[in-house]
């Protein structure tokens, strides 16, 4: 897929890390690939959070940081 395309949610849902799939997850946004994540195997993140997903939310209370996305390529943004 080529970087900083523009995906709707819908369109999003579809890069859901399984099926040979890229795991991308969006946060404030912005979209992330975060296929190559040891967390985030078969597109999920410690069964609570599935990649296809805008996580803008749940991160708020998550144990990390946001800043921890910045390990991970921006691949385009979320359209609204």
């Amino acid at each position: 897929m080529p970087k900083n395309i523009t995906l709707t949610l819908k369109q999003l849902a579809k890069f859901n890390g399984q099926n040979g799939l890229p795991a991308y997850i969006a946060f404030k946004g912005r979209i992330y690939d975060v296929s190559d994540s040891y967390f985030w195997r078969q597109g999920k993140h410690f069964v609570e959070h599935h990649a296809g997903t805008d996580l803008s939310e749940a991160l708020k209370n998550a144990p990390h940081d946001a800043s921890l996305l910045d390990r991970f390529p921006v691949v385009g943004f979320l359209k609204r």
